[in-house]
């Protein structure tokens, strides 16, 4: 039986999960917190890329700590890797270092991993228990999870707009609806994405940077541009402000080529992918990023046409929402959708968290899965 204090450790290592949100991509974040006798030996979180996993940190820790590890018990976000990458498999660790029992959250959907690390643990007589705190441990990893198991990134679409949901005026004039304590919260779910996107009409009307400037990181985020027919300026910021590409649908033309080469000439990478009507195919846009980027989150802040054509097409996964208490009347919307015929065809979505950012709120909402 899992106990309180089971509990209580666990909610320890899922604390020191988020402290790798900015740091392990693509890898999931993952916290990990030793514990002897009822109190805590080691601690450790996923460090970057190639370096080491929770485990390994604990373990390290606790040596340091100058703790014995022999009979300890492991608590751990996800299941421990069991296979060799671009670091040693932490099973092994963990049975080098003699603990006797692991607790685990969340299964790995790696196929490399899912099971065969929990199974392993077993084979070699440690007590494994699973499933305490796995939603949120999931939670944590939404983007890893949905990639490993759907080949898919998690889309997280970013609106800031008034009380009564207007993002732009008429003459498009859209900064700054929210206030700053929003705008600086924004460009925290920026900074734990793989990659910033947004549409051509964004870059035309505001031309954004993207970029992220509260947190430090340990690499730049790809930004992307939905271009259909190649016109961003070669001036436009984004293209200047670290690794970009640019997904079009334009058919070769002189013009076109020239286009194409110019900005290959500075670094970014045009990509075709037309669907039928002449636009680019936007649930193929994510299954590029996530099959050639790694990418487990894209983070989204475009104007309400992009955004209605990603929702229309399923693309989104989650709507982070920032509400000014100001009314704008006429203007652009939160997205472009419909006209609907029937309620039937509405999009429904379910309320994650709602939380007050001095004058605005943030709404953070996921989207309701048909027959789920």
């Amino acid at each position: 039986m899992l106990s309180q204090q089971d509990q209580q450790f666990m909610s320890q290592a899922l604390e020191l999960a988020l402290q790798a949100t900015f740091l392990c991509d693509p890898n999931p974040r993952v916290g990990c917190v030793l514990v002897q006798n009822g109190q805590v030996i080691g601690k450790g979180f996923t460090q970057r890329p190639g370096k080491n996993h929770a485990e390994i940190q604990a373990l390290q820790d606790a040596q340091k700590n100058g703790a014995s590890t022999i009979g300890a018990t492991a608590y751990v976000t996800l299941e421990p890797c069991c296979h060799y990458g671009k670091t040693p498999p932490c099973t092994q660790a963990l049975l080098d270092a003699q603990v006797s029992r692991v607790v685990i959250a969340a299964t790995d959907p790696n196929p490399l991993v899912s099971g065969k690390g929990i199974a392993h643990l077993r084979a070699h007589g440690i007590q494994v228990d699973t499933g305490l705190c796995e939603f949120e441990a999931m939670m944590q990893n939404q983007g890893f999870m949905k990639r490993m198991k759907d080949h898919l990134p998690w889309v997280r679409l970013k609106i800031a707009a008034s009380l009564d949901g207007i993002t732009a005026l008429p003459n498009q004039q859209s900064q700054w609806i929210t206030s700053e304590a929003a705008r600086l919260d924004g460009r925290q779910w920026r900074a734990q994405a793989s990659v910033l996107l947004t549409g051509i009409g964004t870059v035309r009307t505001d031309n954004p940077q993207l970029n992220v400037r509260d947190t430090p990181l340990q690499q730049s985020i790809l930004r992307a541009v939905i271009d259909s027919q190649l016109e961003i300026p070669l001036e436009a910021r984004i293209l200047h402000n670290g690794p970009c590409i640019i997904f079009s649908s334009a058919v070769n033309s002189p013009a076109v080529i020239e286009k194409r080469s110019a900005l290959d000439a500075i670094g970014v990478k045009v990509i075709e992918l037309p669907n039928r009507f002449g636009k680019v195919d936007l649930p193929k846009v994510f299954s590029y990023l996530a099959m050639e980027h790694q990418a487990n989150e894209v983070h989204v802040e475009a104007g309400f046409k992009l955004n209605g054509s990603l929702i229309r097409e399923q693309c989104v996964d989650e709507l982070l929402i920032y509400m000014a208490p100001i009314l704008l009347g006429n203007g652009a919307g939160l997205a472009q959708i419909g006209p609907l015929e029937t309620l039937d065809q509405k999009s429904r979505w379910n309320f994650l968290d709602i939380q007050r950012l001095d004058t605005d709120i943030r709404l953070r909402l996921i989207r309701e899965i048909k027959n789920a």
